[in-house]
């Protein structure tokens, strides 16, 4: 999986006006994200001091309770719905959605520049479709209420509002040259056409004319006949390039349209999806990692680590190890973690000696080491994605977590020991002003899991204190990141926000077709009738999630094929927390596995390597991981003790 980037198109300056509603664009982004985290974390902390200081202020008592009354009302839900959408504009102006792009990586530029060019008017005629579905969706089913003291509508008018600009950028971004360049926007013209029945239910409602809703059935019929090859389209579009979200959004459109549901669906699964506060936690945590990336914690980090373990044989292994586990934990995205701190950890391991090809092979790998802890976002999604108490998921990933890092950690010891690397002589005095650099960034962790686990704050707060936490931290105390640059943090971390957002939000929508057509059910059943062994169903299970894993994001992976799956793990006896970590250790090893294995991409592209000798260096820790994931599938124990042990 890489972010997509379509060749920029050649042309005039952009205009000042253009420029002046890019800033309002991210001037609204921002501001929601930081309301996001703001509200809830001072919300937590005037309770916790009024409820645990003696006498406690009136005024405090009053913070708390209106801070509180925000959690749990729909302001901060509306507003991760904003959020998001903003986010995804300004994804698409960056050119940076998530993609598969399988063909792009092993061709030439003349194949790329056809499929930039498909992509660009695919993506512009969904994302329009999409764009009259909320405006259908805001006329016909929106009830007016307000949240807070603000109407509904206007929050949701986000949704059009959003599609409408990506429609648009597709388009400008296309790369067609000349005249021709008006054929950029025909996409538009055609998806406003192909919404038609969109339009008449906005204009006429349930009332339009006989003539009308012969037209809209006549749609109906039309997209029953083209639905097998728009389907197969759309998943070769995908694999060639297409950013995700549209190929997900499309597959869902197509199939209500042919089945004759209502399409204005699309957009309400949208809606409703954004303003969960289930999802809150999301953006929340990646701005906290974003935070940590942009400043010098991970040489802090990497200095105290070093200075611990390095008198040890393979020291610098384990450090390695636990520090990319840290970060991906908080980013939730292996590309982060690789692109943050894969040079810093290069250049150490190169200097006590390991060879380059042992250094790569292990930063490849370590690259998502850390998605099985706490807070991580994938184990938020699963928790949602099979209506799972997402503390038991926490606490399922736990051990499975600990024996992957200590199967890299014991494989990279002996490897330190066979090859003789040098130890360091242990210095009580370097490794004290080390830990002294790097406490806050060490106590981050030891906040939020004691935060959480003991009940005193919900996960949503547990973001926004992480992410208060991380900013006083960085900007106000190590001053790493300037007051002025604290704007560029954000710019970096809203493209991974509106990429997960904006999958998030479509894959609900096609999550909501497969489950209105009881796919899930049919599947489970025609499986337990054709395999009757639940060994032979796991094993099953682990090579089709490898290969999902290869060619999914982990965050559509989960919310579109956890589904199909979990009735299938009720029916052959799994524990629900044992399939969610059954599923994200599995996706982690698809980020390793060639020939389209995410940090495989992300890696040649960080250490300069040819992919191919990149792939040579990781199979060692492929091995190994591929070793942690029959054992995480085979020994159930290991995911569901501690969620057992806690419920009782």
């Amino acid at each position: 999986m890489e972010k997509i980037k379509t060749t920029s198109r050649p042309g005039k300056p952009v205009n000042r006006l253009y420029n002046a509603l890019c800033r309002v664009e991210e001037i609204i982004c921002y501001f929601s994200l930081a309301c996001l985290a703001l509200f809830p974390a001072l919300g937590a902390l005037a309770r916790f001091y009024y409820t645990n200081v003696a006498d406690g202020p009136a005024l405090l008592a009053n913070i708390a309770g209106i801070f509180s009354e925000m959690g749990a009302t729909d302001i901060l839900t509306h507003l991760l719905l904003v959020a998001g959408l903003f986010a995804g504009m300004s994804t698409t102006k960056g050119q940076k959605h998530l993609a598969i792009s399988l063909v792009q990586n092993f061709t030439g530029k003349k194949v790329r520049r056809p499929i930039a060019v498909w992509s660009g008017l695919l993506s512009s005629f969904i994302s329009t479709i999409i764009a009259w579905s909320a405006v259908s969706f805001i006329k016909i089913w929106l009830d007016g209420r307000l949240v807070g003291f603000i109407p509904d509508v206007v929050f949701a008018a986000s949704i059009p509002l959003g599609y409408g600009v990506t429609a648009i950028r597709f388009a400008l971004q296309t790369p067609i040259k000349g005249k021709a360049r008006i054929l950029s926007f025909s996409a538009i013209i055609v998806g406003s056409i192909a919404s038609f029945p969109l339009i008449a239910k906005v204009v006429w409602g349930f009332d339009a004319p006989d003539a009308v809703y012969a037209i809209t059935d006549a749609f109906t019929d039309a997209a029953s006949l083209v639905k097998i090859p728009a389907v197969v389209v759309l998943l070769v579009s995908a694999l060639a390039g297409v950013p995700l979200f549209s190929a997900i959004g499309g597959l869902a459109l197509i199939l209500l349209a042919a089945s004759g549901g209502e399409l204005d669906v699309v957009a309400n699964q949208i809606y409703y999806t954004l303003t969960s506060d289930s999802f809150i936690a999301i953006p929340l945590f990646t701005l906290t990692g974003f935070f940590l990336s942009e400043s010098k914690a991970g040489t802090r980090l990497v200095a105290t680590f070093k200075a611990l373990f390095s008198w040890l044989p393979g020291g610098m292994i384990i450090a390695t190890v636990v520090i990319c586990a840290f970060f991906t934990t908080f980013t939730g995205a292996s590309g982060v973690t690789i692109l943050a701190l894969g040079g810093i950890l290069l250049t150490v391991l190169n200097d006590i000696k390991y060879k380059e090809k042992f250094s790569i092979g292990l930063l490849t790998s370590v690259g998502s080491i850390g998605l099985l802890f706490p807070p991580s976002i994938p184990i938020i999604l699963v928790g949602v994605a099979t209506q799972t108490n997402i503390l038991h998921v926490f606490l399922g990933g736990f051990i499975p977590g600990v024996v992957l890092v200590a199967a890299v950690i014991v494989f990279g010891v002996v490897a330190s020991i066979k090859t003789k690397i040098p130890v360091e002589k242990f210095s009580l005095k370097e490794t004290a002003a080390a830990l002294r650099s790097a406490a806050f960034e060490i106590l981050l962790p030891a906040i939020l899991i004691i935060g959480y686990f003991s009940g005193a704050l919900s996960l949503v707060e547990i973001g926004a204190v992480a992410v208060l936490y991380v900013f006083i931290v960085e900007v106000a105390i190590h001053r790493d990141i300037s007051w002025k640059n604290v704007v560029k943090v954000f710019q970096k971390a809203t493209p991974i926000i509106g990429g997960i957002l904006s999958i998030l939000a479509l894959s609900q929508s096609l999550s909501y077709y497969i489950v209105d057509t009881q796919a899930p059910e049919n599947f489970a059943r025609w499986m337990q009738a054709a395999i009757h062994s639940k060994y032979l169903f796991l094993l099953l299970l682990n090579l089709a999630l490898l290969v999902v894993g290869c060619l999914m994001d982990i965050f559509s992976a989960i919310l579109i094929v956890l589904p199909l799956i979990a009735p299938l793990g009720a029916n052959y006896g799994i524990d629900p927390v044992h399939l969610g970590i059954i599923f994200i250790t599995n996706l982690e090893l698809g980020f390793l596995t060639p020939p389209v294995g995410m940090n495989l991409f992300l890696a040649s592209y960080r250490f300069e390597k040819p992919f191919t000798v990149v792939c040579r260096y990781v199979l060692p820790f492929l091995l190994i991981q591929l070793a942690v994931v029959l054992l995480v599938t085979y020994v159930p124990w290991l995911s569901t003790f501690l969620p057992r042990l806690v419920s009782g």
